[in-house]
Parts: structure tokens; C-alpha cells; sequence
């Protein structure tokens, strides 16, 4: 049975190792090989303990079973003005693919925008050649609204491929959509309630605006 919590920054290692290992497995032709194949870990590693050291403005949940940790998603709370909150990282692990685990985590990530964030709308970003998220979004209520080249990861020109693109799939009101379910009543939320005052005047903390939420589905 998978259990759901909220993530400190003891759990920098194993988020980035999935984050990392859904990388190589997920942008392969966006991202060159030379890049997936070096120390994304390490990178990985320093990018959460530094989001989960300090995770004001954001909410990071974690799904576990048995063998660790299953999957996680990273909501950056009232993101963007217009499409609100920011599912910034989506992952699930290869053997948790399609058992539900990506679902429960994107509807807990609704309902953290229920209830911390200023507006109900919420986006994530897809690559345009993922079609299998696309579908499983568009299910859970989202539409595509805009496509947008991908950004080279730190901003090194070498390290994408060719001129790969994302799509933003975005939800207006996450509670009048698919994700409905659980999101009202809280009992996906995860608790979220109880971290709700490290959200409260949270500083600028951008998403990366890279197609992040690849690997459930």
C-alpha cells in the first residue's frame, strides 16, 4: 500500500536519484547524451537539498511503498499570474509506471492548490514527442495551450539537442476539472494543511520552466 508525505530535506538523495535516473530514461533526443550520461546526479543532489532546505513557496509530496520511494511531485504555489501554480516535477519510477501513483500525486497537487494558493488554476510543461503524458493529462482534465521551445538545462547551448519543444497543459480551476476527485474534501491533500505557513509571503522562487512532469503515466 503506498503511503503520502510531505518531503524535508533528508529526502534530497533519493528524489534526486529518481529525478536523475527519469532524466536519462525520459529526455533522451532533448537532452544530448553527453550531459544525461555525466553527473546529473550530483546536480540533482545539490538543486533538491537546496529546494528542500528552504521550501517556501513550494509543496513536495512523496508516494512510498515497500521498496522506497514510488514517485514524487514539486508544486511551486502561485507560480505565474495567469496560469497559477506550477507543477514543476512530476516522476514516477519505472516499476510504478501506470499503478494510479502519478494520479494520486497530480490530484494532491491539486488539492495543495486548493488550499494555499491564490487562485485555482494550475500548469505543468510536456515534451511535444511525450504523446502517452499528453493523453493521460488531457484525461485529467487538462488542455494544451501554448507550445514553447525547451531551454537548455543551466542554460548550456550544448547540452540540448537539436530544437526539441514543450507544451503547457494547464487546468483553469483544478477543482471544476477531472482532477476533482479527492481535491475538494482533502483526502489527497497529504495533510498539506500542515505546512501551509512556510507558503505564506513566499518570495519569488521561479519554476525551472523546463517539460518536468514526463515519467508517470
Amino acid at each position: 500500500m503506498d503511503t503520502f508525505r510531505q518531503a524535508g530535506v533528508e529526502d534530497a538523495e533519493a528524489v534526486a536519484r529518481l529525478h536523475a535516473d527519469s532524466w536519462r530514461r525520459h529526455y533522451r533526443g532533448a537532452y544530448a547524451d553527453a550531459y544525461l550520461d555525466g553527473d546529473i546526479l550530483g546536480e540533482r543532489v545539490r538543486v533538491w537539498s537546496s529546494r528542500l532546505a528552504v521550501p517556501t513557496g513550494t509543496v513536495t509530496v512523496l508516494a512510498e511503498d515497500d521498496a522506497g520511494l514510488a514517485g514524487f511531485v514539486h508544486l511551486v504555489v502561485d507560480d505565474d499570474d495567469r496560469w497559477g501554480s506550477l507543477v514543476d516535477n512530476l516522476h514516477v519510477r519505472l516499476d510504478r509506471q501506470r499503478t494510479g501513483v502519478g494520479t494520486d500525486l497530480l490530484r494532491r497537487a491539486a488539492a495543495a492548490v486548493v488550499e494555499l494558493a491564490q487562485t485555482p488554476a494550475m500548469y505543468l510543461w510536456v515534451q511535444e514527442q511525450n504523446q502517452s503524458a499528453q493523453r493521460f493529462y488531457a484525461a485529467m482534465g487538462g488542455t494544451c495551450v501554448e507550445k514553447s521551445p525547451i531551454e537548455s538545462p543551466g542554460g548550456v547551448p550544448d547540452r540540448l539537442v537539436g530544437a526539441p519543444v514543450k507544451l503547457r497543459i494547464a487546468w483553469p480551476d483544478v477543482a471544476d476539472s477531472a482532477l476533482r476527485r479527492g481535491v475538494t474534501d482533502g483526502r489527497h491533500a497529504g495533510r498539506i494543511g500542515a505546512v501551509s505557513a512556510q507558503l505564506v509571503q513566499a518570495p519569488d522562487q521561479p519554476g525551472s520552466g523546463n517539460c518536468e512532469s514526463e515519467s508517470d503515466l
